[in-house]
């Protein structure tokens, strides 16, 4: 790759550099928000509003793995991209690994926290008897 490819990080104003790399972050952001509102409406009109509800109630622990993922997502991105440019290409391969394992241990803890606290989770984010698990569920199929 030619080393003057990305000489403009390096040279260009501050200000532009974020207009260019936070438009396509903020995109992409508004793209997956009409995409949950759009699933929230599909969902409430075409099962129903204790559906709704229920994903609704379930919509903050799936923010909490999101933000697990990203956690050693983006720390595993950024090192390795510091590995490849000094040429450190041990280091970054075990970097990978090491992100591979701990995104994998995490979410096996966070799978059983959520197990063990489960209705104690539910009640924090709102849920009631009429959408939590496991008589909605239940309620649902029959």
């Amino acid at each position: 790759m030619n080393e003057n490819a990305n000489s403009f990080l390096g040279e260009a104003p501050i200000g532009k550099l974020m207009v260019k790399f936070a438009v396509p972050s903020i995109i992409s952001m508004l793209i997956a928000a009409i995409y949950n509102m759009v699933d929230q409406i599909y969902i409430g009109h075409g099962i129903g509003y204790l559906v709704n509800s229920a994903t609704s109630v379930v919509y903050p622990l799936t923010v909490i793995a999101l933000a697990i993922a990203l956690l050693s997502g983006s720390g595993c991105g950024a090192y390795f991209s510091i590995c490849q440019g000094r040429k450190e290409y041990d280091k970054s391969c075990k970097a990978v690994g090491n992100a591979s394992l701990m995104t994998l241990l995490c979410s096996l803890v966070l799978v059983a926290v959520y197990c063990i606290f489960q209705q104690q989770f539910l009640g924090i984010f709102g849920a009631t008897e009429n959408n939590s698990a496991p008589s909605f569920v239940s309620a649902q199929l029959l």
